[in-house]
């Protein structure tokens, strides 16, 4: 399931690619990958080598995690899957070898597909597939089709074990959206702090995690974007420090049918249709941006009221619900976040 990531950072202006040794000012580079520019910015520590080696993790990680590059793991993942499921071995399982990386990323989307009991559940490909809300030209699918490919959805049915992925029914796809970003960045702060960074900003596309503060007194304030307007307006701002920020909401992707009906991009795999509830939106402050995704994403499917409990009710997190009527809704400790 794709995450819409909507935060738009205002930690001030910054300097690309200047020099942090000799005008103490911040380094930056950006780029492209994961259908999306991001940009990461060092403050403190570090060096233009650094970062261009951040380029170099993004492009490693695109080449794993991409449901579209022919070349990625996952997209060789459920292409062995597909291929399966079209010879006739629909009912068959597959064992398929995966890297570290992979059996990570599956491990932590299995868990957010338990949590939510499958509100959130990465075999939603066969279905998120059939979608298009990235072009502006997407259609409403077959409900045919979506039928079809409701029976592939079922992350009960992906068992890990060791470097071994085996899908219990050949036709089942994987999607990562949903926390991709998330675990790509914490790999990136792990990166920064192993090469002497002590503070930075990484956003990729929205989804922002701090690495200290902007100096030694001052977090990084964070804006949280209003629905439906330029990213420059905000409902809200945090003051955060080691902290990720990421939100899911349906305001960026989605397609209009010609009847005026709005579907976007956060799927529920039950019905593979758009979700529907009060919420224009959920915002998660977390120490690890993974979980911040995964998050994000869940709340949103359970709406304001189960997601909420499902917040109060974990450590080291907090969230901001943002309904229809534009009303903003926070976890228990959220507002200590807040300037």
């Amino acid at each position: 399931m794709i995450v819409t990531l909507v935060i738009c950072s205002i930690t001030g202006c910054v300097s690309p690619f200047s020099n942090t040794e000799k005008n103490k000012d911040p380094l930056s580079i950006s780029g492209f990958a994961f259908d999306t520019t991001y940009t990461i910015t060092i403050y403190k520590g570090g060096s233009q080598e650094i970062l261009d080696q951040c380029i170099s993790l993004c492009t490693k990680y695109e080449k794993l995690f991409s449901t579209t590059r022919k070349d990625s793991e996952l997209y060789q993942i459920n292409q062995v899957s597909r291929e399966a499921a079209q010879s006739g071995g629909k009912d068959g399982s597959l064992e398929i070898k995966i890297s570290k990386d992979m059996k990570d990323i599956l491990q932590k989307g299995l868990y957010y597909s338990r949590l939510s009991k499958g509100s959130f559940d990465i075999t939603i490909d066969p279905v998120s597939s059939l979608w298009d809300f990235s072009s502006g030209k997407g259609t409403v699918p077959d409900a045919a089709e979506i039928e079809k490919a409701l029976s592939y959805v079922d992350y009960k049915k992906v068992k890990l074990k060791k470097n071994l992925l085996t899908l219990e029914r050949s036709g089942m796809e994987l999607d990562l959206g949903g926390i991709a970003k998330g675990y790509i960045a914490d790999r990136l702060r792990d990166y920064l702090s192993q090469n002497g960074v002590t503070s930075a900003v990484i956003d990729l596309g929205g989804n922002i995690l701090c690495l200290g503060g902007k100096s030694e007194s001052d977090g990084f304030r964070i804006g949280i974007q209003q629905p439906f307007a330029d990213r420059s307006e905000t409902v809200s701002v945090v003051n955060i420090r080691d902290k990720s920020v990421v939100s899911s909401g349906i305001y960026e992707r989605y397609i209009k049918a010609e009847d005026g009906t709005m579907y976007h991009h956060i799927l529920n795999p039950q019905t593979g249709y758009s979700y529907e509830n009060d919420l224009l939106g959920v915002s998660i402050v977390s120490d690890k941006s993974v979980d911040g995704d995964g998050l994000s994403t869940t709340a949103f499917a359970l709406g304001l009221s189960e997601g909420m409990k499902l917040i109060n009710s974990m450590d080291g997190v907090e969230a901001i619900f943002i309904t229809k009527d534009e009303k903003l809704h926070y976890s228990e400790n959220f507002k200590s976040f807040m300037d």
